[in-house]
């Protein structure tokens, strides 16, 4: 992952921060990042985070695991949003609401839950990354979807003045059809971007359900479905 500099006219690698106690994870992560042409910076505990960001080094995307040996990862990126706009994304032992919630309140773009697919990590990283800009700099935080405004940045959806409330699996939902705005989206390829690895939440029937949950929470005035159902294919956010 490679981008040119127009004023120095030469090509930098992207840098990624890996903040994970688990000693399989890290190096999984280390080897398959580097495979894709990143830099990679990791630590394994609180303290070494800390040291690093004090280094003042690039970094252009973040990958924060939330239980550490000697702090959380919700603190690092408290840390982190005191002095940077940089991507984060949380990898969460359990895809629970309370800690889901509490990392995209905390600043996080996005979060995923262990155990996960290397293929559906980079495509997330991937995502946030487009909507962003390479830079780092965020093009748009907030994304117009019908009546509703949608802050990327704090992951909350508002209304005119009032804020919908959305689940945790709701707003990953709505991030899914985001990142493929007026495209026909199947079932599957739906399940594979939001598919929960412990097979707790997400299968065919309950799909259904989340997604006339996230339509009626974004219906607007006049009650216009923002969530298209394209017969015999899939959906699509228009």
């Amino acid at each position: 992952m490679c981008y040119l500099d127009s004023k120095r006219i030469e090509v930098r690698r992207m840098t990624v921060l890996i903040v994970e106690d688990d000693e399989m994870i890290l190096d999984g992560l280390n080897y398959s990042l580097m495979q894709e042409g990143y830099d990679v910076l990791s630590v394994s505990d609180a303290a070494g985070a800390k040291s690093l960001l004090a280094e003042g080094r690039q970094i252009d995307i973040c990958l924060l695991d939330v239980m550490l040996p000697d702090g959380n990862g919700f603190d690092i990126c408290s840390l982190i949003r005191e002095k940077s706009d940089v991507p984060i994304l949380f990898l969460t032992a359990c895809d629970d609401e309370v800690s889901t919630v509490r990392a995209l309140e905390t600043g996080a773009d996005d979060y995923i839950a262990k155990p996960f697919r290397i293929r559906e990590l980079l495509a997330r990283m991937n995502a946030i990354l487009r909507r962003i800009g390479r830079g780092g700099q965020r093009e748009n935080s907030i994304v117009a979807v019908g009546e509703n405004q949608v802050n990327l940045q704090t992951g909350k959806v508002y209304r005119g003045n009032e804020e919908v409330i959305l689940t945790a699996m709701e707003y990953k939902l709505l991030l899914v059809f985001i990142n493929n705005r007026g495209r026909i989206l199947s079932r599957s390829q739906i399940l594979n971007q939001i598919w929960d690895e412990a097979g707790d939440f997400v299968n065919d029937n309950t799909l259904s359900v989340y997604i006339k949950r996230l339509r009626n929470k974004l219906s607007d005035t006049e009650g216009q479905q923002l969530i298209q159902t394209v017969r015999g294919a899939g959906y699509r956010l228009n």
